[in-house]
């Protein structure tokens, strides 16, 4: 971030059209991460495929019998489909089918930008080749992918149950940090979200996941698990959606992280119970001071974010 810090700081008083060109490929560019070993081991009992989305490669994997229900693995931002690998086994036990796919510009899928949009034309399009016309079981998504998969509701596909794990809320906030450590002027950044705007063929103002869940007539159950120290997505963002989602269910766990909450054996459990249908526990559920708490502070936050935005 530095370098290209020290490179915008030239080329905005130069070209602001330019810093915009450069400035959207950064934002929009995921770093490429390698799987793990755990991850690379559950891939290679899957059966591989690959399709074409947007005249993208997309690769991804599906585990167990094609006549089963599918379950499908949403991964998140900078992050690949061996993410949720841990999820396959119990799901597979249970009786379902697994598919899991690498997002454009992750992991082993085409390289280049990827977005909001992306994710969710990825997981339209998977579900229309893997799916055979069937809704699907659930989707079972994390972090970016959360958003992504509501993106794609919105659109039209049609989930029977949704798990989001550690969901962003407003994706767009992110710019804010990231426009603070590049040095990006107000006016650039202006330019730079017209420039997506234009490409991706939505406004930044339309992929609100809460604002999403808001427009559902009639949202399929949903079971959201946040961590409170999570260090990457704040859990006042599944704290959000769970206030907007008319059918959501709020498991807060402590200590494990943005990460964690993909492979814990008890998160595991509850996951998997919940998609064949056993109801969580009472104490579990979401409660209605949950929903005060967020509401009291989600309305400030909002406030205090667009007094901080660009």
């Amino acid at each position: 971030m530095r370098f290209f810090r020290a490179v915008l700081a030239v080329l905005q008083p130069l070209s602001p059209g330019a810093a915009a060109w450069l400035t959207e490929r950064l934002f929009f560019t995921a770093p490429r991460r390698r799987a793990s070993a755990a991850g690379r081991a559950a891939l290679a009992g899957a059966r591989r495929f690959t399709l074409r989305v947007d005249g993208r490669r997309v690769v991804g994997w599906r585990w167990g019998d094609p006549d089963a229900p599918v379950v499908y693995l949403a991964h998140g931002w900078a992050s690949r489909g061996s993410r949720l690998a841990a999820f396959s086994a119990p799901l597979l036990a249970a009786g379902y089918s697994v598919v899991a796919y690498d997002a454009p510009g992750h992991g082993a899928s085409g390289w280049g930008m990827s977005s909001m949009p992306d994710f969710a034309r990825t997981l339209t399009a998977i579900v229309a080749r893997e799916g055979r016309g069937d809704v699907p079981r659930a989707v079972i998504a994390h972090s970016f992918g959360c958003s992504g998969t509501a993106l794609a509701m919105s659109w039209g596909l049609e989930v029977e149950r949704l798990v989001f794990l550690a969901p962003a809320a407003d994706p767009p906030a992110w710019v804010v940090p990231f426009a603070r450590a590049v040095g990006l002027r107000p006016d650039v950044l202006d330019r730079m979200r017209a420039r997506s705007e234009r490409r991706l063929r939505i406004r930044w103002t339309d992929v609100n996941v809460c604002d999403i869940a808001r427009r559902f007539a009639n949202p399929p159950p949903l079971l959201i698990v946040h961590d409170n120290q999570d260090e990457t997505v704040a859990a006042h963002d599944g704290a959000a959606i769970a206030a907007a989602w008319p059918r959501a269910q709020l498991v807060r766990t402590a200590g494990l992280g943005h990460r964690g909450v993909t492979h814990d054996p008890e998160i595991i459990r509850q996951v998997v119970d919940f998609i064949v249908g056993t109801p969580l526990e009472p104490s579990r559920r979401t409660s209605e001071a949950q929903r005060l708490e967020y509401e009291l502070f989600y309305r400030e936050e909002r406030v205090s974010s667009a007094t901080r935005a660009y």
